[in-house]
């Protein structure tokens, strides 16, 4: 098979490659700035359609994994054009080209597209995003509907793992107490953190198995930041006292945050090998590669 794979140097992206690197499938590793380690080097500018639509042609991919994304979702609040642009048109363009050339297209998608009002949100209710970042990434879904013609939209939350740039909160926690630095953790927001080997395992079951619709690819625990810290010192034995809770009120975010944008991952659970991974194994298995 061929796969072509935005974001790939990114934090999900680069475990999907290496995982995919022990396969014998061709993999178009798609970057920006920095050059993916394996893979075929694919440069892609997700602001230019004309380049999205020369890379799918020249590659004709069986599948393509589409992960790449403006993920910040303060700066979405504050360059909302551009948030629409690299999540929504950039992917409406994919969606085109891979019905062109016959592509299963697997969009990645987030839990920000809910409003958080009620948590472990299911496939089929009704998205109601309440900040760009989770308006900009709705419309991305849209387009797939609209434009590809055999898709999935993988809906994940708060992905966690090692990465040479991008420190992911566990590490964050990690590293601050053991440098007994004191840090903040908001008691009143709940997500489903999913373990990143994990959830590029769930990722590339759909793409081979070419799994269509909505799943969500999540972890399989709905947990605060606080308690998701707490529970990071404990298994490292640390100073919880470090831990200062404070609460969405008190972080001044430019953007809207959901309160509750956990996900139940019942469908996953049930359909794919790769089972969704309960916060504790994910984190025990986490610390395991950190050390």
């Amino acid at each position: 098979m061929k796969f072509l794979v935005t974001g790939s140097t990114g934090l999900v992206g680069r475990q999907i490659i290496k995982d995919l690197a022990g396969s014998n499938s061709k993999i178009y590793a798609c970057y920006n700035n920095s050059k993916p380690e394996l893979g075929v080097a694919t440069p892609l500018d997700l602001a230019s359609s004309e380049n999205i639509v020369k890379v799918v042609d020249t590659t004709k991919p069986d599948v393509i994994i589409h992960l790449a994304a403006m993920t910040n979702v303060d700066q979405c609040e504050r360059e909302k054009d551009l948030a629409l642009e690299i999540n929504a048109t950039a992917t409406k363009t994919l969606a085109r080209q891979a019905a062109k050339h016959g592509s299963f297209l697997v969009y990645v998608s987030t839990d920000y597209v809910f409003d958080g009002e009620s948590g472990m949100r299911q496939e089929k209710e009704i998205p109601n995003p309440v900040d760009y970042y989770g308006r900009s990434k709705l419309e991305g879904e849209k387009a797939l509907d609209d434009m590809a013609s055999s898709w999935c939209i993988a809906r994940t939350s708060t992905p966690f793992g090692l990465h040479k740039t991008k420190k992911s909160f566990p590490l964050f926690v990690a590293e601050s107490l053991k440098a007994k630095t004191q840090i903040t953790a908001v008691t009143d927001q709940f997500t489903s953190p999913t373990y990143v080997p994990n959830l590029s395992k769930m990722l590339i079951e759909i793409s081979t198995r070419q799994i269509a619709g909505i799943i969500h690819t999540a972890g399989a625990t709905r947990i605060s930041r606080y308690n998701l810290a707490s529970l990071v010192a404990e298994k490292l034995h640390l100073d919880k006292d470090l831990i200062k809770p404070t609460t969405i009120k008190e972080m001044y975010w430019t953007a809207k945050r959901p309160k509750d944008s956990s996900l139940d991952v019942s469908k996953a659970t049930q359909i794919l090998k790769e089972k969704p991974m309960k916060i504790e194994p994910a984190l025990d298995h986490f610390l395991n590669e950190l050390k």
